[in-house]
């Protein structure tokens, strides 16, 4: 089985973006607000058809987000923004997932909205960019999950079949996106994640990835 692995809040913490978003707006829900923002942008993009960096995008809700709480965000505070997500650390229970899947033989690559080089920075700097056979950006395809072509670029470059695939991610919106594409899909129901209402049900769900590694090595 080829795994393929969101990476923002799925592998990485982005809780620890809170302190530098607390500290910029004074309020400690501000880093969500800004993420939910950054992710509605890119629904509605996707849904127009149309294609935006992912990097501009976050750095312009981040902008947004200040400005609500009466902030201006300066340059070189967005600068601490880009760096603090190339730092993100992973979710304690990453490694030993991804370890279980690529010890029963799993190919393991990573595939998100972010650019490539930031997609590899944040995953050397995690310390699990050995742990993946490839990494995958939409941004080599121009268009952002949940469209289809960034989920199909992956099945190309493996030469594999849809229902060959599984989707990881800890968001109903990719999880749709890859149902859509016609791969398998994972949802990690990490706290505060659930499925979307009316929707097919993920293949597999489990609230840790060491018991989601497990599902996808036992079926």
């Amino acid at each position: 089985m080829l795994c393929v692995f969101d990476v923002n809040e799925t592998l990485l913490d982005l809780t620890a973006l809170d302190p530098l978003f607390t500290k910029f707006t004074g309020d400690p829900q501000a880093r969500q607000e800004w993420f939910t923002l950054a992710i509605h942008t890119v629904l509605t993009v996707t849904a127009a058809g149309q294609y935006r960096d992912f990097a501009q995008i976050a750095g312009e809700a981040a902008a947004a987000v200040c400005a609500r709480h009466g902030h201006e965000l300066t340059d070189a505070e967005l600068v601490k923004v880009g760096d603090g997500l190339r730092a993100l650390p992973a979710h304690a229970d990453v490694a030993p997932g991804l370890d279980r899947l690529r010890q029963a033989g799993h190919q393991v690559v990573a595939l998100t909205n972010s650019p490539l080089a930031t997609a590899e920075a944040q995953l050397q700097n995690a310390g699990l960019a050995t742990k993946f056979d490839r990494i995958f950006s939409a941004q080599q395809v121009s268009r952002l999950k949940p469209a289809p072509e960034p989920y199909l670029q992956v099945l190309r470059a493996f030469g594999v079949e849809p229902g060959q695939a599984v989707m990881v991610a800890a968001h109903g919106w990719d999880i749709a996106g890859a149902q859509a594409a016609g791969l398998r899909t994972a949802l990690l129901a990490r706290p505060g994640v659930h499925p979307l209402p009316g929707l097919p049900a993920a293949t597999y769900t489990a609230a840790t990835m060491p018991e989601l590694a497990d599902a996808i090595v036992r079926s």
